[in-house]
């Protein structure tokens, strides 16, 4: 196979078109799209997806919920400043985060947050410098973290949001991501229902979204790229949702790259999937053979990202490329908040 550079997936993005908050209404956005078997390209709105989907198609949706996983605290033997994002929960009260200042965070440091009302101490350095630390609180560690703790929009989000559950889809159920899954933020409880009731099975699987997916490529052959682990879980209900319809020729559109990631992480070489829970690792690049999506539903992302790299797989790095620098030239609002694209 040929090999693919990070450079082969940049696009010039004009840093104002980099949505900074969410629209009023979820569902007001724009919608792009990409047709899988001519490349043709047309806009509408976000509310027009009923359109493109037709009964007895399985629409996937990842019902991870994002955790206020930003803390800000104080060194308990100098007072010095220290910000803590949580990635994972390894066990009840040991969560493996990442430290800034990192350079001095070394085990045997202890934190406090809000005052004493939470405290911690960094029990380990595992890889790439992240640390394991281990809370202690008077009560529920999830409500005392809801307190104190702040969402961890991604850095090219410079401003404040107003309200924490526009960072949330509004079907999120299962605390643990470090992200939103923000193709899922453009539906309404109305607009599922409307979807539904056009006879679209809706299959839910949690994936809980790491912070991998702000780290860049830094290697320049992309296959050299190292992909961080993430936990799934496909409940037997949702894998049958999914097999019942590509058994019955209806399709499967997954909303998001995780959601994707997900069905293609725990289906086997015929793309029957199976139910469980793991961590997957899966690096989706263009020359990757999908076995279970039909469609996608996703938002514009970062250049050189492998979130792109996962869309130019599906529907082919040129069109993709060419599809984003039409989004630009028609002023397309990109990224988290942005707008949304459908490649079917």
């Amino acid at each position: 196979m040929m090999e693919l550079k990070k450079s082969d997936f940049y696009y010039d993005l004009p840093r104002e078109l980099i949505a900074q908050h969410p629209l009023e209404q979820r569902s007001a956005s724009r919608l792009m799209h990409l047709s899988r078997e001519t490349g043709e390209v047309s806009h509408y709105h976000f509310t027009d997806i009923k359109r493109f989907l037709r009964a007895g198609d399985c629409l996937v949706l990842n019902n991870t919920r994002v955790i206020p996983a930003r803390l800000f605290g104080k060194r308990m033997d100098t007072g010095g400043a220290v910000e803590v994002l949580l990635l994972r929960r390894r066990e009840l009260m040991l969560w493996e985060v990442l430290v800034r200042p990192g350079k001095k965070a070394r085990v045997g440091m202890k934190l406090q947050f809000g005052d004493g009302l939470l405290t911690g101490e960094v029990t380990d350095i595992v890889e790439e410098g992240n640390r394991l630390i281990r809370f202690s609180c008077d009560g529920v560690f999830e409500e005392v973290l809801d307190r104190l703790g702040e969402m961890p929009l991604p850095p090219y989000i410079t401003e404040k949001l107003e309200d924490k559950n526009r960072y949330q889809t509004v079907y999120a159920k299962y605390d643990g991501s470090a992200a939103a899954p923000t193709a899922g933020l453009h539906f309404t409880d109305e607009l599922l229902a409307e979807v539904a009731s056009m006879g679209v099975d809706i299959a839910y699987v949690t994936l809980h979204v790491g912070l991998g997916t702000f780290r860049p490529v830094k290697e320049d052959n992309i296959l050299e790229h190292h992909m961080h682990t993430e936990w799934y879980e496909v409940s037997p209900q949702a894998a049958g949702q999914i097999n019942h319809a590509r058994q019955n020729g209806g399709r499967v559109i997954c909303v998001g790259t995780t959601s994707c990631r997900t069905v293609e992480s725990c289906a086997d070489e015929t793309g029957l999937v199976r139910a469980g829970q793991g961590e997957t690792d899966i690096f989706i690049y263009p020359g990757y053979k999908f076995k279970v999506p039909d469609g996608l539903i996703t938002n514009f992302h970062l250049p050189e990202s492998t979130l792109i790299m996962l869309v130019s797989a599906l529907a082919g790095r040129e069109r993709v490329l060419g599809a984003y620098e039409e989004a630009v030239r028609e002023r397309y609002r990109f990224f988290s908040f942005g707008d949304a694209m459908i490649i079917v």
